[in-house]
């Protein structure tokens, strides 16, 4: 007999941060974060100045075999006008009576907050994981992807849930440089405009720099990206804490303009996955070596964020940061690049038909009205 019960102290915190690492025991593709990571974003997110989230696990006995988070953003629903609660943090074992039960717990909290909708899986705002993985099973993901059995989406179906939209994700070769064509048009317009790259390892020394990149960051998704909810100040603090340090020359550029005006940018991160696998969770006892050896190994790069300010969309920009990259990927050995989820419907996917490339991943977030 399964029963539910609401997450409300330290210790079943922790029972809900470290279920999957048991869950996904012997699964060669999962890759686990780090436990302390993951306690700080649920209890001290940033995002939590305005989000309201509720946790629950599911037990057969006192055996974990289920958990959920649920989290009603109303800055999401007031800027697309809709009544939705979003699910996120869910695993469970393959059983759709644990999973109806973990849903239902999120729904029923939904209706006493006057929601209509469900969706998910996602997380606070697009900083966080989102999307339940379709395709590519058989692959590990990037650290800040989520990965799931295959039956979380018989799950998803035979509890009511269709497709909303689908992330798509491409392995792409990434020392073959561009091509000759790309090449010279990234020098026109570069000239043109009188663009230059500027030094990432300098930025990230200057704090206000910082949290100036991550504003421009946000205003140049704000109508392109799907879900996508403008960061707060604080979240832009709160992430310039975490990334800044991740951030190099070796393997990222940033495009200014002739006033040093931030036009464009690429960033990339050398791959952790392998190493926060090893790590465990942990960064102690070894879980620090791991991660600072994979820090300097750039054979396997996930790129993170590409895109260009609003005023500086359309002008062929791409053309230079993309180029850039390409010659930097080549001077520090890096093979394959891993993109970053992109919905399926934006037509910035096409930019990788002008490199080798393979499908990688497909993501999905589901949705379902919530009934009476």
């Amino acid at each position: 007999m399964y029963k539910v019960l609401e997450v409300k102290t330290s210790a079943e915190l922790w029972s809900f941060v470290l279920f999957p690492d048991r869950l996904y025991k012997g699964c060669k593709q999962y890759v686990p974060a780090l436990h302390s990571d993951q306690v700080r974003t649920l209890t001290r997110s940033a995002s939590l100045e305005y989000c309201k989230r509720r946790m629950w696990l599911a037990y057969d006995g006192l055996k974990v075999v289920g958990r959920i988070c649920a989290i009603i953003n109303p800055r999401y629903n007031e800027r697309y006008g809709t009544k939705r609660i979003r699910f996120g943090w869910f695993d469970c074992i393959n059983d759709v009576e644990v999973a109806r039960l973990l849903i239902g717990a999120a729904e029923d909290w939904a209706r006493q907050e006057g929601m209509t909708e469900i969706h998910g899986p996602l997380s606070y705002n697009t900083l966080g994981k989102q999307g339940m993985l379709v395709e590519g099973y058989e692959n590990i993901p990037p650290f800040n992807c989520l990965y799931n059995y295959p039956y979380y989406n018989d799950l998803m179906t035979a509890l009511g849930f269709e497709k909303e939209c689908d992330w798509v994700q491409y392995k792409i070769v990434a020392n073959h440089g561009v091509p000759d064509k790309a090449r010279r048009v990234a020098k026109l317009v570069e000239e043109r405009y009188n663009l230059h790259f500027g030094s990432l390892d300098e930025l990230r020394k200057d704090r206000e720099l910082v949290k100036k990149f991550f504003r421009v960051y946000s205003d140049s998704f704000s109508e392109t990206v799907y879900n996508f909810i403008p960061f707060t100040d604080a979240e832009i603090e709160e992430e310039a804490a975490s990334s800044a340090r991740f951030i190099s020359d070796k393997a990222s550029c940033v495009l200014f303009d002739e006033h040093d005006e931030i036009v464009a940018f690429g960033i990339s991160f050398p791959s952790i996955s392998e190493a926060l696998q090893k790590a465990k969770g942990s960064l102690f006892p070894f879980g620090w070596w791991y991660l600072r050896k994979a820090l300097k190994d750039y054979t396997v790069t996930d790129l993170m964020i590409n895109g260009a300010v609003p005023e500086w969309q359309n002008k062929g920009v791409s053309a230079v940061y993309y180029k850039e990259m390409a010659d930097k990927a080549a001077k520090i050995g890096n093979r394959w690049a891993i993109s970053n989820p992109q919905i399926e419907s934006n037509s910035a996917v096409n930019i990788w038909n002008s490199y080798e490339h393979d499908p990688y991943m497909r993501r999905r977030c589901y949705i379902k009205k919530i009934g009476e």
